[in-house]
């Protein structure tokens, strides 16, 4: 488990996060299919984990998840309103 490739850091874990909410928002190859619900839960966790480490983050990682949430949040509007009739 300590092999390069299994190192888990905390920008790693929001990044994993963010690309399941990009998916789930109709940004991928077309194999998943959208799913809002599963989209504003990612999204949700994210601020979630900003919320529950704030103080504990270096700069880096305050920016990327500050972004990151700036950047979902913009996407989830957008696709939420182009689905309506």
């Amino acid at each position: 488990m300590d092999s390069p490739t299994a190192s888990v850091d905390f920008s790693g874990l929001i990044l994993g996060l963010c690309s399941a909410a990009l998916s789930y928002l109709g940004y991928n190859d077309g194999s998943i299919g959208k799913n809002l619900i599963l989209a504003r839960q990612n999204i949700d966790i994210i601020e979630m984990l900003r919320d529950k480490t704030k103080g504990n983050l270096n700069d880096d990682e305050k920016t990327l998840i500050e972004e990151v949430l700036f950047d979902l949040k913009a996407k989830f509007v957008e696709v939420s309103v182009a689905k309506k009739p």
